[in-house]
């Protein structure tokens, strides 16, 4: 069954985009260099790295894409079973995506942020980081709510300019509520990064005890959809 569009859901995925900003923080300042839910970014930082620029590591470039493979492929084969039984898939996607956090979490125990020589702990982190996050594309792209990916913002931005009084692009789904999800998507991301990098800065918390309150967060979302009623979400069957 195709995802119901609730303002609940909604709303759901606007939190788990500002999520994505936390983690990303997380990523960039304490593992990497490195993305781990953007994968164009960890793509990009790849290439950089090969081609010799300093500061760029390879391998948590390669941790991170391994680990978002590998929670995409789970997560696709996860939830076309737990569809096909009528389970209540997003929920539980989004548990397995808090609980993995919370592993990286407690294996990121000790690290503090990027300026440290990186060890086999931080690729691990990063690998663990960009498996939730692959199971999170997943589960959120088959959620379907347009315009709220969760885990990238740039055709989000792009429709918020374009259907805005400036451009008046006739292609783009024009409504004010079209706009407010694509301004709210882009505030989210915002909002995350600018969070968990104020968190993380001269050391007010760790990077594992940020990693523990965004998997606290993904947690209580995925929580939240117990008290929602089944049409208001999108769960199967």
């Amino acid at each position: 069954m195709q995802a119901k569009h609730g303002a609940f859901l909604t709303w759901a995925m606007v939190a788990l985009t500002l999520t994505t900003g936390m983690v990303e923080a997380i990523s960039f300042l304490a593992l990497g260099p490195v993305f781990t839910a953007v994968q164009t970014g960890t793509m990009l930082l790849l290439s950089f790295a090969l081609a010799g620029v300093a500061g760029l590591s390879i391998a948590p470039c390669l941790a991170s894409l391994v680990g978002f493979t590998v929670g995409a492929v789970l997560s696709a084969r996860f939830e076309s079973r737990s569809q096909v039984r009528g389970r209540r898939w997003f929920r539980e996607a989004l548990v397995a995506e808090g609980l993995v956090l919370t592993a990286a979490a407690a294996v990121a125990w000790g690290i503090e942020r990027h300026g440290e020589s990186l060890t086999g702990r931080h690729y691990m982190v990063a690998g663990l980081v960009a498996l939730a996050m692959g199971v999170r594309n997943v589960s959120t792209l088959r959620a379907g709510v347009r315009g709220l990916p969760t885990t990238v913002t740039t055709r989000a931005f792009t429709a918020l300019i374009g259907g805005s009084p400036l451009a008046v692009d006739a292609r783009i789904a024009p409504g004010a509520g079209n706009q407010v999800r694509r301004a709210a998507s882009v505030a989210a991301m915002f909002a995350g990064g600018l969070f968990g990098a104020w968190l993380l800065h001269d050391g007010r918390l760790s990077a594992a005890v940020v990693l523990l309150v965004t998997a606290a967060l993904v947690l209580a979302i995925a929580l939240s959809f117990t008290w929602v009623p089944r049409e208001g979400t999108s769960e199967a069957g």
